[in-house]
């Protein structure tokens, strides 16, 4: 994991009381894309695991995860994917396989 994800994932564990975070770097992965270049921040992919999502829809877990990441979205990061689960969607997904 990179600085930067690391911080990222510090982050998201503190404001979300996660469970469970993953972040991984894909800046590698649009190497020469203009925005990013421009602003200098990264593309991350990540997993975030929180109670604090319970009876949240998808857009409003994804707002908190934004709002815990705060200035970060205006600089360290130009895009973000994630996927936001709560405990036990996370333990049935697992359980799954």
């Amino acid at each position: 994991m990179s600085d930067r994800a690391d911080r990222i994932a510090e982050r998201l564990r503190e404001a979300l009381e996660a469970v469970h975070v993953t972040v991984e770097d894909e800046s590698h992965l649009h190497a020469g894309h203009a925005g990013a270049k421009e602003r200098g921040g990264g593309h991350f992919r990540a997993l975030v695991v929180s109670a604090r999502f319970d009876g949240l829809s998808r857009v409003k877990a994804q707002q908190l995860v934004y709002a815990a990441l705060g200035e970060m979205m205006t600089g360290e990061i130009h895009a973000l994917a994630m996927r936001t689960l709560t405990p036990a969607a996370w333990k049935a997904e697992q359980a799954a396989g």
